[in-house]
């Protein structure tokens, strides 16, 4: 599939190589990225992802070399070097070359990774309770969108993986739920739709904000508050929403098969509207 980045002023085709064996980024983690989607010739809110790019970099010890409205500027330009019907991942990266253990503001780089990503189908998809959790705000940077956060989300996504699911159900370190291992999430009972309030343990998405707006101006009541393990096994309906897939119904939880509901529908009928109101590219 075609990839190309943007770095140092030029845009490669393939997979650059960019990180060195001195380079900080490389042996202590001081990365971060954030993803944003373009999909039937529209970007929504490309603005906000290239936004929280930057704020991540300043939340990691970090300098934004870049303002996110040039991080969005480049975006479209790239976006505009693919087919407009190509559905494509656009991820903004910023790392720490140099610092002792923490980073030197002054050495952060900037490139600018986009390609090819097709949408998945929305066919939904299996979970489970992970044995893995989300850290708290004084154990792990997590008020920003930081590489060294997803290996602990890839553990508890290998642990579904071999348990027979696709995905995983991750709680908080007080055993509340907090996400997906890559995604939010939402769950609705008797036609009230609930999402866990956040409580620093994960971020608070940006497709998950948009989707709780869009039910709310329909007349949807939408709650944000603490979610337990027990109360996804009792619900109608659970759903992801992310920037990878979006929407994305589950169909089925532990040992309990569901159905896609109509507030998951919704959601992404919804969602799929509020997009085709963008920019067209």
């Amino acid at each position: 599939m075609k990839s190309l980045t943007y770095l140092d002023g030029e845009w490669h085709e393939g997979n650059p190589a960019v990180l060195g064996p001195a380079t900080l980024a490389t042996w202590l983690g001081a990365v971060i990225f954030d993803g944003a989607r373009a999909f039937e010739g529209v970007a929504p809110d490309l603005d906000l992802h290239c936004q929280r790019a930057c704020a991540s970099a300043e939340k990691m010890g970090m300098k934004s070399p870049i303002s996110a409205a040039e991080i969005e500027k480049l975006a479209i330009e790239g976006i505009r070097k693919f087919p407009s019907d190509v559905a494509l991942y656009i991820k903004p990266v910023m790392w720490a070359e140099d610092g002792w253990i923490y980073p030197n503001p002054e050495t952060t780089r900037f490139m600018l990774h986009i390609f090819e990503a097709p949408l998945p189908e929305p066919k939904g998809f299996s979970a489970h309770v992970s044995s893995h959790r989300r850290p708290a705000p004084d154990q792990a940077p997590t008020d920003a969108k930081a590489a060294c956060l997803y290996p602990n989300a890839g553990r508890a996504l290998r642990e579904a993986n071999q348990a027979g699911f696709d995905n995983a159900v991750m709680l908080d370190p007080i055993g509340n739920v907090a996400e997906f291992a890559t995604a939010n999430i939402f769950m609705a009972r008797d036609g009230v739709v609930t999402t866990p309030a956040p409580n620093g343990t994960f971020l608070n998405g940006i497709t998950r904000q948009r989707v709780i707006r869009l039910l709310r101006a329909e007349g949807v009541t939408v709650e944000e508050k603490t979610v337990t393990p027990e109360d996804l096994r009792t619900a109608d309906e659970i759903w992801s929403t992310g920037n990878h897939a979006k929407v994305m119904p589950v169909t089925r939880f532990e040992d309990r098969e569901m159905q896609p509901g109509p507030m998951a529908t919704k959601a992404r009928e919804l969602y799929w509207a509020y997009a085709k109101t963008g920019a067209s590219f």
